[in-house]
């Protein structure tokens, strides 16, 4: 395998096989939290050992769609299934 793509392959949820990249493409499409990461792709909803690399990934800035979220609206409609 190229070992260009394999920088993409590095896994964050192995329970789901969920890559970094995977949480990186959800978080810029408006996941703020693990719980919307795992809305939008399970990562983090079996065992739980990746919910603190997903924190990390997301950090801790500003979320534009925090405010939606917080109404109770929903903010992962447009997210890509999970493969």
């Amino acid at each position: 395998m190229d070992p260009a793509r394999e920088v993409n392959r590095v896994f964050v949820c192995s329970c789901f096989g969920v890559t970094e990249e995977q949480v990186k493409s959800h978080a810029e499409a408006g996941a703020c939290t693990p719980r919307q990461i795992a809305s939008a792709c399970k990562a983090g909803t079996d065992c739980g050992g990746c919910v603190r690399r997903i924190q990390a990934l997301l950090g801790r800035g500003a979320c534009p769609r925090r405010r939606l979220a917080d109404q109770g609206e929903p903010v992962l409609a447009e997210l890509p299934e999970a493969a």
